[in-house]
């Protein structure tokens, strides 16, 4: 089982949050969910980034002002150590540069806590499934503002060149060396020897092995 799935496909929640009120309510809501196999909770960045490094966590609920620093950050580091583990920003901060900075930290969520609590859960469900959410409030035009900048990928994948990281994203994609030379106006020669390249950047022995990692971090065509 990968990230924090357990029985059954059940994950472990992380709460991270200030206000031990907060914490309790959503840890109740939570704890009647098939899909839920236990909550941990956390009241700072450094407790946070801690418990995603040590225990099997699946999806996080993170606020962005904490007492010790930046939930966006916490984020970031998160994702870049433990890309499995899912991380869904909980918040009343309504700023759509923020959303920005969280999604681009590696969030696959964001929504805001006056937000009906069922669809916080649901939220966290759908993240936790691997999906993307978006709170009713967040504006469509952030993501159509991220799509313009560039993704920032966690180690060791930012070593990887722009033309690397399309032939790894169509790799991931399903595609053959023949399909991704035709696509890319290259030679299956040139696509064969980008892919060595891109094996040993990663540390993997196969294509199979590089498409999963590309999947895991999101990076799919």
């Amino acid at each position: 089982m990968t990230g924090g799935a357990t029985r059954g496909g059940a994950v472990r929640v992380l709460i991270v949050d200030d206000h031990p009120v907060v914490r309790r309510g959503l840890r109740t809501m939570l704890e009647g969910e098939a899909w839920v196999d236990g909550v941990l909770e956390a009241a700072t960045c450094a407790e946070a980034v801690g418990i995603a490094a040590t225990e099997p966590v699946g999806v996080v609920a993170m606020d962005v002002a904490l007492p010790d620093g930046d939930g966006v950050e916490a984020t970031r580091r998160i994702v870049q150590a433990r890309p499995e583990i899912r991380v869904l920003m909980v918040t009343m901060a309504d700023d759509e540069d923020v959303v920005g900075r969280s999604l681009r930290a590696g969030a696959r969520g964001y929504v805001l806590k006056d937000t009906d609590p069922d669809v916080i859960v649901d939220a966290l469900r759908t993240v936790a499934g691997g999906g993307l959410v978006l709170g009713p409030r967040v504006g469509p035009q952030v993501l159509t503002s991220l799509r313009r900048q560039p993704v920032e990928l966690p180690p060791p994948f930012d070593r990887l060149t722009p033309r690397e990281r399309d032939i790894l994203r169509r790799l991931a994609g399903g595609d053959t060396n023949a399909r991704i030379a035709r696509h890319l106006g290259l030679s299956e020669k040139t696509v064969r020897n980008q892919l060595s390249a891109v094996f040993a950047k990663l540390g993997v022995a196969d294509r199979v092995q590089a498409a999963l990692l590309a999947r895991d971090v999101g990076l799919t065509g």
